[in-house]
């Protein structure tokens, strides 16, 4: 049952990720998206896959930590090229 919430709860954060990379997609521009609070998250899923295999718990949870930690990986990504076209646009 532990397992079960632990995979609930990650569901349930990672369906919000998707909606957030298509804004980041949409917006082109980093502005009222904050990195430290992306970095914050990509850590703390890093966290949760290392406690799995530290703990030798290596069970279908580890899926849902993986996929919410590629999501946030991209978000980061997205917020790295709208930061370039931010800079861009200032130029000129």
């Amino acid at each position: 049952m532990p397992q079960l919430l632990e995979a609930l709860m990650l569901i349930a954060f990672g369906l919000s990720w998707p909606a957030s990379i298509i804004k980041s997609a949409r917006a082109k521009t980093a502005k009222g998206k904050s990195v430290a609070f992306l970095l914050l998250i990509f850590a703390g899923y890093l966290c949760g896959i290392a406690s799995k295999i530290w703990a030798d718990r290596m069970t279908y949870v580890i899926v849902f930590y993986c996929l919410n930690c590629a999501m946030v990986f991209i978000d980061i990504c997205l917020w790295l090229r709208n930061r370039r076209l931010d800079a861009a646009r200032a130029e000129g």
